[in-house]
Order: C-alpha cells, then sequence, then structure tokens
C-alpha cells in the first residue's frame, strides 16, 4: 500500500512537472510566430516603402530630366528673343531710314510727275486722252496711302518708259477731230515725236500737226498718197516701203 502510493505521488509529480514545462513552451512558440509575423509585417512595410522610394527615385531623375530639357529651351527661347529684339531694331532702322528717303524721294517724284504732265501738254497732241489719263492716274496714285513708295515709282518710271517709246515708234489709230468748228472723224498718223498727220478715211482731207501755230493745218493735194501709204505701213497692212512724207519741208515752215 505504501509502495503504491509513492508511485502515485511521483507520477503526480510528474505530471505536474510536465505541465508546467509545458505552459513556458508554448508561451515561447506563441512569442516566436508573433515575432515572426512581425518580422514579415516588418518585411512588407520595408518593401512598400521601397516601391515608394523607387518611385520617388524615378520621379525625382524625371524631374531632374525635365529641368534640364526646361533650362536648354529656355536658353534657346533667350537666344531667340535676342534675335528677334535685333531684328526689330534693325526694322526700326530701316523704317527711320525710310521715312528719310521717303521725306527726299516723294518731292522728286512729284516734280517728276509734274515734269511729265508740262511735257504730255507741250508735246504733239497724239492719243490725248490715253496720255492724260495715265498722268491723272499718277496723280491720284501719288495720293494714297495704300500703295508703297517703290510700287508709286515703279509705275512713274513706266509712264516715263511709255513716253519715251513713243519716239521710236510708227502708229496709226482712228479718232475724231475739232477743227474750224468741226469734227471730223480721221486716221492719224504719228511718226516717232517728228510729225503728226491726219487724213480722212476718203482720202479726201490730208493735214498735220504744226507746232508752231499749234493747231491741225490742211496739206496740199501731194501729202494725200505718201501719207496714206504710210498709214497702211503702220497697221502692218503693208510692207515697209521708202516713205516721201513732207518732213523737212513742215519742219523748216515750223521754225519760220
Amino acid at each position: 500500500m505504501a509502495s503504491f502510493a509513492a508511485r502515485y505521488s511521483a507520477l503526480t509529480l510528474a505530471l505536474c512537472s510536465s505541465i508546467a514545462l509545458a505552459d513556458p513552451l508554448d508561451q515561447a512558440l506563441s512569442e516566436s510566430a508573433a515575432h515572426s509575423q512581425a518580422a514579415q509585417s516588418s518585411q512588407r512595410k520595408i518593401e512598400t516603402l521601397d516601391d515608394s522610394t523607387q518611385q520617388m527615385l524615378d520621379g525625382y531623375r524625371a524631374a531632374i530630366i525635365q529641368t534640364r530639357n526646361l533650362e536648354r529651351y529656355n536658353a534657346q527661347m533667350r537666344e531667340l528673343v535676342a534675335t528677334q529684339r535685333q531684328e526689330l531694331d534693325g526694322y526700326q532702322q530701316q523704317l527711320t531710314d525710310l521715312e528719310q528717303t521717303e521725306a527726299s524721294v516723294v518731292p522728286q517724284m512729284q516734280r517728276m510727275l509734274d515734269v511729265l504732265q508740262a511735257f504730255v501738254a507741250a508735246d504733239i497732241p497724239f492719243l490725248p486722252r490715253e496720255r492724260n489719263e495715265r498722268v491723272e492716274n499718277l496723280q491720284e496714285l501719288m495720293q494714297r496711302a495704300d500703295v508703297g513708295l517703290a510700287e508709286k515709282y515703279r509705275r512713274l518710271l513706266e509712264a516715263y518708259q511709255i513716253e519715251s517709246d513713243y519716239g521710236y515708234t510708227l502708229e496709226a489709230w482712228r479718232d475724231s477731230l475739232q477743227r474750224d468748228e468741226k469734227t471730223l472723224n480721221v486716221d492719224f498718223l504719228r511718226i516717232g515725236r517728228v510729225m503728226l498727220y491726219y487724213q480722212t478715211p476718203d482720202g479726201h482731207e490730208t493735214g498735220w500737226w504744226n507746232p508752231q501755230a499749234r493747231q491741225f493745218q490742211v496739206l496740199e493735194a501731194s501729202a494725200r498718197r505718201p501719207v496714206t501709204q504710210a498709214i497702211a505701213v503702220a497697221r502692218q497692212q503693208k510692207s515697209a516701203d521708202w516713205l516721201e512724207l513732207p518732213v523737212k519741208t513742215l519742219a523748216l515752215e515750223a521754225k519760220q
């Protein structure tokens, strides 16, 4: 009996010891699992922080690249603005020079136009409407602000060239003539600026412009045929030929 009691006590003591040892082990295992979870959580946080850090680093690098690009762009813009400012200064100087040039050229052009008008008025009276209209158009053109100085000058020189060409051409045209209070339908013949003739279509009357008397005068009947031939040549109805026109005699008569 005493032996059984001893064994029971020993068994009880062993069980109590096992229970006592199991509590610290479970606690240690629980703590280990908690530490492992904490470590995993920390690792996840670190990985998250690494991702955020990498994103921030990528953003920083992109910002640096963009900043450098903007600096280069700004430098190019500064050069462009400086160049444009120089061009504007150059344009301003050109405008100033143009204003000074215009101040001297415009009066000269007006004098040229006045000379042209006086020349047309004093010249033999061929194509009077056309030539006077050209002068009037130039006078109107000179007053227009929407036409540049170069265009005005070009048109003026063009008119001078046309008048100059008249001195080297032979021309015939039909128009009306006022003479002795009568209106005649005649063919005019211009030989350069030397002579101006007229002849009625039927050839009954032939005349010339007397620069001394400043009027048209009737010629002798002998002038009819050569003037008719010259009109045909001017109209290209007849090949050019030797023309015996009363030029020298009439020029001498005009000087008398």
